[in-house]
């Protein structure tokens, strides 16, 4: 059974699929597994990664946030614990 989606190969978080329990197993569509640390609901994310405070999180192989505090490989990553960054898309296009 898949339990998340890992969408791009620069992204350091995946999507559950269902939801996962603190201790579970889940596999990844695209790359691995891991073992979840804290409960995550479905189609939330999970750190692939220990992401540190002020790491840049991925997902889609874009910058999505920043982690506010730091983040277990495991853990649940959401608006609890990232917050979004001013980015220029004018240079980025370039």
């Amino acid at each position: 059974m898949t339990n998340a989606i890992l969408l791009d190969v620069k992204d350091n978080v995946a999507t559950c699929t269902t939801a996962a329990n603190k201790g579970d197993a889940i596999k990844i569509l695209g790359g691995g597994e891991i073992i979840c640390v804290e409960d995550i609901p479905i189609w939330h994310k999970v750190a692939l990664k220990k992401i540190s405070r002020g790491e840049k999180i991925f997902k889609y192989g874009e910058i999505i946030g920043e982690a506010s505090i730091d983040i277990a490989a495991g853990g649940w990553v959401s608006h609890e614990n990232i917050f979004s960054v001013p980015r220029d898309y004018e240079s980025e296009m370039i």
